[in-house]
């Protein structure tokens, strides 16, 4: 389980001029639960009109990581996100295990838990399994939709499928994640049969929960302002965010901005005639 941001601007721009001194520090204090690595993803500035995406990962917590600090003041990119880890589950605590995974030149950071593990893995084809070098659900989640890609040939119409086969084999699981490509970025916030994490209930009872963790553990919430769009999960206590609807995936053009809404419902509806 996990916290995200993600964010889509006109111009390069820093996590910290987005969120501003005191959303960044709200979000960074999310390690209280959140402590078991962080990771971001970003397209650098190129000389040659190319699209790469690069990703950093760390097992350190956010809050003790001067390499966090750093990278969250530097105007990296106009479209990336930043990932704060919460290793529950029993899964290892280690490089592999961090997110954003990265393959293909896309980048996938997830916040939920798709159960059984094995059952999941078992979506991939052996090629692909060969390419998996930890032990996260999250990162065969990655590995399952751009098989779907590959397979239908299209971005969009591949993340949907894909998403549209979780939710029949796992519906009570979160998929909420962000998958940056090279020209655009997906957010996904499905959801709605999953519980809060019951690890929550593990935590010192003396160490208060951060905002609407026990009771929308889950939730996004976005923002549109003048040159930017943002997307983040719960946590945050401020003015000016938007929940976002239950059971919705977009994707947004990184050089227009323009939101489109993924049709799960089509294809669940296709399947089933």
């Amino acid at each position: 389980m996990c916290r995200l941001f993600g964010y889509v601007t006109e111009a390069d721009r820093s996590v910290a001029s987005l969120l501003g001194d005191d959303g960044l520090d709200a979000f960074t204090s999310l390690t209280a639960v959140h402590d078991d690595g962080w990771g971001a993803a970003w397209h650098p500035p190129s000389t040659d009109g190319s699209v790469t995406t690069r990703t950093v990962t760390s097992p350190r917590s956010a809050a003790l990581d001067p390499a966090y600090d750093a990278l969250v003041h530097e105007p990296l990119s106009c479209a990336g996100l930043l990932h704060l880890r919460w290793a529950t589950g029993g899964l290892p605590v280690r490089a592999e295990n961090t997110h954003p995974f990265h393959a293909d030149n896309y980048a996938f950071a997830h916040n939920g838990h798709v159960a059984p593990i094995s059952e999941l893995e078992a979506l991939l084809r052996p090629e692909v399994r060969a390419q998996l070098v930890g032990d996260t659900d999250s990162e065969r989640y990655f590995h399952f939709v751009l098989q779907t890609i590959g397979d239908v040939g299209d971005e969009v119409e591949g993340v949907t499928r894909a998403l549209a086969t979780l939710v029949e084999k796992f519906p009570r699981s979160s998929l909420n994640a962000l998958l940056l490509a090279p020209e655009r970025i997906f957010a996904i916030h499905i959801n709605s049969r999953a519980d809060s994490p019951s690890d929550l209930r593990d935590l010192p009872a003396d160490d208060p929960l951060p905002l609407r963790h026990s009771t929308d553990y889950f939730a996004m919430d976005y923002r549109i302002r003048e040159g930017s769009i943002e997307v983040v999960s719960s946590g945050l206590d401020e003015p000016g965010w938007t929940p976002v609807p239950l059971d919705t995936a977009v994707v947004v053009d990184l050089t227009t901005r323009e939101v489109t809404r993924l049709d799960l419902a089509a294809v669940l509806e296709e399947r089933s005639q």
